[in-house]
């Protein structure tokens, strides 16, 4: 029995160092600089693989945390390392004057992941020193539960609605005086980014000793999506980060997709119906005009003006026809008979005739055919009369 409690009791004697070395420790090669100057920073017991920051802030003190938070600090000189396997890590500050008065400390602090901070005191040489403001006197808030996210995203969020929750926690005032209409600051952060806060108040009063169930909204904007970080600011001091992991808004990719597969449909049948309006009509036109298709030879393959009902004209016309449609083929000829008597009649020659070599007209102007007054008709005519006259005598 005695054997065991001995055991017991040395392996509590053991556990209690790995506790202590679980808290976050940093230590600093020099308390106090000037600036241009570097320091060495070397921490242990943080959590394996983190991203640390590591600042200069004046206005601070171990006890009571960075006061007005890192707005009390030398940003722009801030370095950033990351923690090996074992939680430990090395590395040199270059020395800078925040832009609050000592006392300074340098702050480290986790990125991502849980929360984690430590400080350790240093002395900025040169720079000015002010006591630190008074603490409030009355009552204080500390958060009794974890912080929990309700409410879910809905179809407009799918589609790129900014994603809203409810931020719910249990605060206690641990103070000695009452706090009405407590006025908490709720920032939001994607990845590495600071923060940006927002102001939420709380309507109702929190006595001495009294805790109060408390919920505050939160909103992201449009279209946000991924790893998010909540967290809950109250008198200057966080009080409790929340992890938020935002889905992406899977109906603005399948629009934009859309967009890419309809809005070029669309533009090449418009294309299609302009180029079909604009370009020539090649066998309407030529119908349109008139003309046929086809050899010389046949009526109807012959080439020329259609008329109605399908049938040719031009080389299919007769003759006689197309001879009176041209009637300036013999616009000519009229104008050389115009010095003959009015009382001659005039035949229309054909295009491939003179009035000169046209077989069929005489030189009197008149067609081939017999006539009463040609020459060689006249003394029968005269005969004939001559017997009729005596044989009725």
């Amino acid at each position: 029995m005695t054997v065991l409690v001995l055991a017991l009791v040395a392996f509590l004697a053991a556990a209690a160092p790995v506790h202590a070395a679980d808290k976050p420790v940093v230590k600093l090669s020099k308390s106090q600089a000037g600036t241009g100057g570097s320091i060495t920073v070397t921490g242990s017991g943080w959590r394996p693989k983190a991203l640390l920051m590591m600042l200069i802030c004046g206005q601070s003190v171990p006890s009571r945390g960075v006061i007005g938070g890192t707005n009390s600090c030398a940003n722009a000189d801030g370095r950033a390392v990351t923690t090996d396997a074992k939680g430990k890590f090395s590395k040199e500050l270059p020395v800078a004057e925040p832009p609050k008065p000592c006392p300074c400390v340098v702050h480290v602090a986790t990125v991502t992941g849980e929360k984690a901070q430590a400080d350790a005191i240093f002395m900025v040489a040169g720079h000015s020193v002010e006591s630190l403001p008074p603490e409030e006197a009355g009552g204080r808030l500390s958060v009794l539960t974890d912080t929990r996210l309700d409410g879910a995203g809905g179809l407009l969020t799918w589609f790129g609605s900014p994603p809203a929750r409810e931020l719910v926690f249990t605060v206690g005032n641990t103070g000695t005086a009452a706090i009405k209409n407590p006025v908490f600051q709720v920032g939001t952060s994607h990845g590495v980014f600071a923060p940006q806060w927002e102001e939420q108040q709380w309507r109702g009063t929190i006595g001495p000793g009294k805790k109060a169930r408390i919920t505050l909204p939160v909103e992201l904007s449009a279209g946000a999506h991924g790893d998010y970080t909540v967290s809950l600011k109250y008198a200057g001091k966080v009080l409790a980060e929340q992890p938020w992991g935002v889905g992406r808004p899977w109906g603005v990719t399948l629009f934009w997709i859309l967009v890419g597969v309809v809005v070029p449909a669309a533009l090449f049948r418009i294309g299609m119906a302009v180029v079909d309006r604009i370009r020539p009509r090649t066998s309407a036109g030529r119908r349109r005009f008139g003309f046929g298709t086809g050899s010389l030879g046949g009526r109807a393959g012959r080439s020329g003006p259609v008329g109605p009902g399908g049938r040719h004209r031009g080389l299919g016309l007769g003759l006689p026809e197309l001879a009176s449609r041209i009637p300036k083929l013999h616009a000519p000829a009229a104008r050389s008979s115009s010095s003959a008597p009015a009382a001659t009649p005039t035949t229309p020659a054909l295009p491939w005739f003179t009035p000169d070599t046209d077989p069929g007209t005489t030189a009197t102007g008149q067609l081939s055919a017999p006539h009463d007054n040609s020459p060689t008709a006249q003394p029968s005519r005269t005969g004939r009369t001559s017997r009729t006259r005596e044989g009725n005598t």
